[in-house]
């Protein structure tokens, strides 16, 4: 038993992880790669079955005990069903031009089709409301943190608004009696604020990049070595 849960787990994690390795740094071996992404996807598909029977689970048991927010549950598992009806079914999808008598091979997302439809009438909504409601707490969040106790607060909230004024007309009305063909056309807030962003928020981000890059690689690494066994479900 344990050959099963362990053992043959870990060869196969191993396996295939050195397989993509190779796959990346060799060009004979692309091919290789491609026919591990394979079983990836069937791997993927399995996992989409397991995450929405999960999903059903969780929200009907929230839904039987009456539990608070039990109503949002039910708005989740009837959005849940009716998008799964329409993808499976290919309910308005437009047939395939080269096989136009295959009900099942047309393209569910095509422009005008109910999938489509739904995403962009529902999905896109209802996305960019969320994202106008959280301005307003990054805002709040903002004028919290941004509070000039020391010097790192003082330079953080220079900085903030520094580029937050520079996208705004305000600050471009601010600065604009600056010549933009003149030495100092570096100090308009518009330009100060694309500086700001382009050198050292870049700077910032690829080294933040670069320290994930190198977790991911050792961590990847623990993987393939059988050193991190959490994806077996334990913590061994």
């Amino acid at each position: 038993m344990q050959i099963l849960t362990r053992s043959i787990p870990l060869f196969i994690t191993a396996v295939a992880g050195i397989v993509m390795i190779l796959s990346a740094f060799f060009p004979y071996t692309s091919d290789w790669g491609k026919f591990a992404g394979q079983f990836f996807n069937i791997l993927a598909a399995f996992a989409f079955v397991l995450g929405g029977g999960n999903l059903l689970k969780l929200h009907l048991k929230k839904i039987s005990d009456q539990r608070p927010g039990w109503a949002y549950s039910g708005v989740v598992l009837v959005c849940f069903i009716v998008t799964l009806f329409v993808g499976l079914l290919k309910i308005g999808a437009y047939p395939n031009p080269t096989y136009p008598s295959v009900h099942f091979g047309g393209e569910t997302q095509g422009s005008g089709s109910m999938f489509w439809w739904f995403y962009e009438y529902a999905f896109k909504p209802l996305t960019s409301t969320m994202f106008a409601m959280l301005a307003f707490y990054v805002a709040s969040a903002a004028f919290r943190a941004f509070r000039a106790k020391n010097f790192e607060a003082i330079l953080l909230l220079g900085t903030a608004f520094v580029v937050l004024l520079g996208r705004t007309f305000a600050g471009v009305l601010a600065t604009g009696w600056i010549p933009p063909d003149s030495a100092f056309s570096g100090l308009r807030l518009e330009n100060l604020s694309v500086y700001v962003m382009q050198v050292f928020n870049t700077a910032g981000t690829r080294a933040i990049m670069i320290g994930i890059a190198l977790g991911i690689a050792s961590t990847s690494m623990k993987i393939l070595l059988g050193i991190d066994r959490s994806f077996l479900g334990s913590g061994d």
